[in-house]
């Protein structure tokens, strides 16, 4: 018996991986976050398969589910939205597993930033504009942020941002962020992406109006020159005169054939 924790993806069905689509497809039993999880990637799963919306449950009660299943020998599919490496509580359900000797594995997913710059037909990482991309939120009842991951301090460092969970905050995140940045930064706001109901919305620090945000909870904030650079340097990567491995240029390459 296996607890396969998968990364369901950003929200279209179709942006799974195989292996995740297969593991489902395996499982007699299925847990997902019924919040954010779409009920179509549920279709994977087998005939008569218990499945579990784990949207009210407590910690304890999703382990109470998995540790019945485990007694009866039956292999898990525990499905988080986006990708299970950030902000998906998966931590907290791995300790409790290894203190209890149940097996689990981790498939990775396609994570929501990943879709937002899809939505934007955006590289976040432009040469000679910005080479990193910051993942980050701001402080919530759920989890507090860490002494020196604030806004400020991301920005100061000019990588592209992608703000989760803040949309509620807009006007916040824009007055900690013009210091930096500038006023006419370009900022995106992304609803749901994927999903059939997305929506974006461009603007820039100064004229992103904060009112777009009431109500809403998992937006997604892209802040950065990246957004809307057009001057940009090309990468050397793809340089006719770039020597490397794999094209060997000039009398005395690098890496000779």
């Amino acid at each position: 018996m296996t607890v396969h924790f998968i990364g369901a993806g950003p929200g279209a069905a179709d942006l799974i991986t195989l292996r995740g689509r297969d593991l489902i497809a395996a499982c007699p039993v299925c847990l997902y976050a019924g919040s954010l999880v779409p009920d179509a990637l549920l279709a994977h799963c087998p005939p008569g398969a218990r499945i579990v919306n784990t949207a009210s449950l407590s910690l304890d009660d999703i382990i109470a589910e998995i540790a019945a299943a485990h007694a009866q020998g039956q292999d898990v599919a525990r499905l988080h939205s986006g990708d299970l490496s950030i902000w998906s509580a998966m931590g907290e359900q791995l300790r409790r597993l290894r203190a209890m000797d149940i097996p689990f594995d981790v498939t990775p997913g396609v994570p929501a930033f990943a879709a937002a710059a899809a939505a934007l037909e955006a590289e976040l990482t432009l040469p000679g504009v910005a080479q990193s991309l910051v993942l980050t939120r701001t402080s919530g009842r759920a989890s507090a942020m860490p002494e020196g991951e604030s806004l400020e301090n991301f920005a100061a460092t000019g990588a592209t941002l992608a703000i989760h969970l803040s949309v509620h905050l807009l006007d916040e995140v824009t007055a900690r962020l013009i210091p930096q940045y500038g006023a006419d930064c370009p900022v995106a706001v992304v609803f749901r992406a994927s999903w059939p109901e997305q929506r974006v919305i461009r603007a820039t620090l100064a004229t992103l109006d904060p009112a777009i945000g009431v109500g809403e909870r998992t937006a997604l904030i892209l802040v950065g020159h990246a957004l809307a650079a057009t001057g940009f340097d090309e990468s050397r990567l793809y340089a006719g005169d770039y020597d490397r491995r794999y094209r060997p240029v000039g009398t005395d390459p690098r890496f000779p054939e």
